[in-house]
């Protein structure tokens, strides 16, 4: 009998998998070996997670169910069921966080000298004075308090802003006479900072902005009396819809719907624990928001503030030491980047190695009288992007520059519209993708004169063209002249602006064309070869991993026998360890100082070993639904390189956590093996290539003057 691949009880559900991945980031933050100040940041990202799992995830689901829609999921699932065991385990997701937060993190905290004060009321005499002189110099003049009444309807209250409620009451009424008791709201504005310094010593006493305006509400609402006040947040569906071929303009229907994500639906509703159930029946009903959206904390709202105090002065000793990226040895800096990547393909792997030869390629482009054209694709870059610079000097120099700006790239969305009319003004010709299709794929590509004819260079990468993530994500990249390649890029550009397809690719694969066909041959392959008695093996790193077909591949390939190894950082589908199905495959997961994205796939293919990296995760959208690029590696010592990355990051027992069968994810028992952190020896390696290079490196000449004789 053939096995049913497609079984449903062969698959989690993404969702909760996804919440087991922010349990594992939640677990660093509960670590006690890691250093005080790198757990607040790990908590801090669990939070900023939530957020955007609510505004997207949550409310796509949300929008399923008002729809009407019944479909299931992989897993059996459909979104009333998923939203119900969503909100179980968020809310338990919720309290592990606070109690991580209170019980570890602050009496921690003290005891290093810094003292977040939880409640206004615990403020001493001196401190009161501070703090009523600062609010009244720096808060008060920024607060717009709003009364709702029969002339004034409930405010709109805006996605994730941290807000105050209370009820307030005339002067001189009384609520048991039928004195009329009335809503007010007021934000905190986001434009101060919410982390306020309290002079005390040589120690450091903070109280956050919330409680101080909680303080003085009294000042806002001088003819009333504040029966109480209690913080609240929101947050609303932020899940764009457009429909493209409807929207004339993109750009303007785009920046449109970014408007609404101020006026979408309630999905979540924060509250203190101890808010006056008066005033929570008020937010309910204004807001429409049902009792499991509704999250009771004990402690202040948003933890993303941690982030702030991540950054604080004075706590060097409580944070990872600061890692600089190291020279990408053998790039030769006395080089142009052309002639020293006409010597070889060069490998790129950040953050270890600097993101600089990237950059200096576009820079040296852009000024470099024989280069006739630089055409790139961008997703996300930073807020003060070089890249962006020297493709509008290019522009400038009278180079032919073609921009893909992808304005879909959620929540920088904003950021590309203001980039694309830059480089638009600057002279570049920008494109906006392919209708439908987000474009996620890394590429650039550069086409020079030289002696013997044109020539063309290419960078491909893992991750964006982003400088600033290039310090904190692990990337890894190619740069290359080989001809085959740079005919493919030439042949994505012309796709990306219109043109058709070419009839043939020579090594990239491009999706949504083929490169699904792609990834399902080469595992093909290995489960035939498996099938043959020849050793077959896959190893594959990614974000993601729930795509169906590609799930049923391995099933395949594991029950004809291929060994099996995935480092997937995020949410996998997958069920390891059933039997007969899933037993010859191993899931892993690396949570560390930096945030793992890079792509690899290593293919043994009886020993004649392949390896790729791409953009994209193996995920139904990234094989159907955007423009991605995988890319070979074929030179024997990258080649060599790469694996050692993937068997480096197999061998991690100290930031790796395992998919058990149950779906849990459990940390790798070391008992017996010597410590293995594979970001840390990444950095150690990068180093040690630096100073192995300086050593090798010829002395300078010392020029003796002859003494007389």
């Amino acid at each position: 009998m053939t096995e049913d691949y497609k079984n449903p009880e062969y698959y989690w559900n993404r969702e909760l998998s996804w919440l087991e991945f922010n349990y594992r980031i939640l677990g660093e933050a509960r670590d006690k070996t890691n250093p005080l100040f790198e757990r607040l940041k790990f908590l801090s990202i669990t939070a900023s997670n939530l957020d955007e799992f609510f505004m997207i995830r949550v409310a796509s689901l949300k929008d399923m169910v008002h729809a009407g829609y019944k479909k299931c999921d992989i897993a059996g699932m459909n979104a009333s069921q998923q939203l119900e065991a969503i909100s179980a385990q968020t809310h338990e997701l919720v309290a592990a966080q606070y109690s991580t937060y209170n019980r570890s993190l602050l009496p921690l905290l003290e005891h290093e000298g810094c003292h977040v004060i939880s409640a206004h009321e615990k403020l001493n005499p001196g401190e009161q004075e501070f703090a009523d002189h600062y609010f009244m110099e720096n808060v008060y003049p920024v607060l717009t308090p709003m009364a709702v009444d029969s002339s004034r309807p409930f405010p709109l209250i805006r996605n994730k802003t941290l807000n105050i409620a209370a009820l307030i009451q005339e002067k001189g009424s009384d609520e048991e006479e039928g004195g009329k008791v009335e809503f007010a709201t007021v934000q905190v504005p986001s434009v101060l900072p919410r982390i306020i310094k309290i002079p005390y010593k040589d120690s450091y006493r903070i109280l956050l902005l919330e409680e101080l305006i909680e303080r003085n509400i009294q000042k806002l609402f001088l003819n009333y009396d504040v029966i109480c006040a209690h913080p609240y947040r929101i947050m609303r569906n932020a899940d764009l819809t457009i429909d493209e071929e409807e929207a004339a303009d993109l750009l303007k229907e785009i920046q449109k719907q970014l408007k609404k994500r101020q006026w979408g639906e309630v999905i979540r509703l924060e509250v203190d624990e101890k808010i006056d159930k008066r005033l929570l029946k008020i937010l309910r009903r204004e807001l429409a928001v049902e009792e499991n959206d509704i999250y009771r904390i004990s402690g202040p709202l948003d933890l993303t503030f941690l982030m702030k105090m991540y950054g604080l002065d004075g706590f060097g000793h409580l944070k990872e030491p600061k890692y600089i990226p190291q020279p990408v040895p053998g790039l030769d800096p006395s080089k142009s980047i052309f002639a020293n990547i006409r010597e070889g393909d060069v490998l790129l792997h950040h953050p270890y190695e600097t993101f600089d030869p990237v950059v200096d390629f576009i820079r040296q482009a852009s000024v470099d009288p024989d280069v006739l054209a630089i055409k790139q694709t961008l997703y996300r870059v930073s807020g003060n992007s070089p890249i962006i610079a020297a493709l509008a000097k290019a522009a400038e120099n009278g180079k032919q520059v073609t921009v893909l700006v992808e304005l879909k790239a959620r929540f920088d969305e904003e950021n590309n519209i203001l980039w694309a009319r830059m480089l638009e003004k600057a002279g570049c010709h920008v494109l906006y993708g392919l209708l439908g299709l987000k474009t996620h794929s890394k590429i650039t590509l550069v086409v020079r004169r030289e002696e013997d004819g044109i020539r063309r260079y290419v960078h491909l990468g893992t991750g964006n063209y982003n400088d600033a993530t290039a310090k904190l994500y692990t990337d890894c990249g190619l740069l290359t002249c080989n001809r085959a390649i740079g005919e493919d890029a030439t042949a994505v550009f012309n796709m990306l602006s219109g043109y058709s397809e070419p009839a043939v690719w020579n090594k990239l694969a491009v999706a949504p064309i083929w490169l699904r066909n792609r990834f399902l041959y080469l595992i093909a392959r290995e489960r035939d070869s498996a099938a043959q008695g020849k050793p077959a093996r896959i190893v594959a790193k990614m974000n993601s991993l729930c795509d169906q077909e590609i799930i049923e591949a391995l099933y395949e390939a594991s029950s004809a026998g291929v060994q099996i190894d995935l480092v997937v950082r995020g949410i996998c589908c997958l069920k390891t360890g059933i039997p007969g199905v899933s037993e010859n495959i191993r899931v892993r997961s690396i949570v560390g100082t930096f945030l793992e994205h890079s792509r690899i796939f290593w293919f043994h293919n009886n020993g004649l070993e392949e390896i790729y990296m791409g953009s994209a995760d193996w995920m139904p959208r990234n094989l159907d639904k955007r423009v991605e690029i995988m890319f070979p590696v074929e030179q024997p010592e990258l080649k060599q390189k790469v694996i050692h990355i993937l068997e480096t990051e197999l061998a991690d027992n100290l930031k790796a956590y395992v998919l058990n069968p149950d779906g849990t994810y459990s940390k790798v028992d070391r008992r017996g093996k010597a410590r293995v952190g594979s970001q840390k020896q990444f950095c150690e390696e990068a180093m040690e290539a630096v100073a192995a290079e300086e050593k090798e490196a010829p002395q300078s000449r010392v020029f003796t003057p002859l003494e007389s004789i």
